[in-house]
């Protein structure tokens, strides 16, 4: 499982990022875009950049290799039994927490390999959570300051102490390929 965290000029960073993913990693790429206000668009305009499937997540629905998930905005998102469960948003004020949420949950519901990117976004969306993702012995990738259009979300993760790599887009989605595969 991959989760890639994001927000303003995170689009960017998804498309150049996902051009460099064959479509068989055997991974489930989950995109997490703290958006509250207007509904994402990201399942309508990823597909023409990716070979994989590209799907909103809906209550209940199973997760599967090779897929890009995007995550509804103003929901939650957990991990249960296999599962992409939503939840209305737990912090329906000021800056959202959805990735922090979802990376949380994927450390108590996910026994697979585990992989967080955090991509251009304003404020610091998903710091919190990285070093329990290496705590279960997941890899963490931030986004190279001087590639993201918003830099506040990627040098939070830095800032954590719990990055593995800090990668331009296109070596982040090159990277993914080789840990999913079990090359890095």
């Amino acid at each position: 499982m991959v989760c890639i965290g994001g927000s303003a000029g995170g689009l960017d960073a998804y498309l150049r990022l996902l051009k460099c993913l064959p479509a068989d990693t055997g991974a489930a790429f989950v995109i997490v875009n703290h958006m509250r206000t207007v509904p994402t668009q990201l399942h309508e305009i990823l597909p023409a950049h990716t070979a994989m499937p590209v799907e909103l997540i809906t209550d209940r629905l199973t997760i599967q290799p090779n897929h890009v998930f995007i995550i509804p905005a103003n929901r939650d998102l957990h991990v249960v039994d296999g599962e992409f469960h939503l939840e209305p948003i737990s912090k329906p004020h000021g800056w959202p927490d959805v990735i922090t949420v979802f990376l949380r949950s994927l450390t108590r519901g996910w026994d697979g390999k585990l992989v967080a990117v955090i991509v251009s976004g304003y404020d610091g969306d998903g710091a919190d959570a990285l070093c329990g993702i290496q705590q279960v012995g997941g890899i963490t990738i931030a986004q190279k300051l001087s590639t993201a259009r918003q830099p506040d979300m990627p040098e939070s993760a830095i800032g954590s102490g719990c990055i593995d790599f800090v990668l331009a887009p296109e070596d982040i989605g090159r990277q993914l390929a080789q840990i999913v595969r079990g090359e890095a």
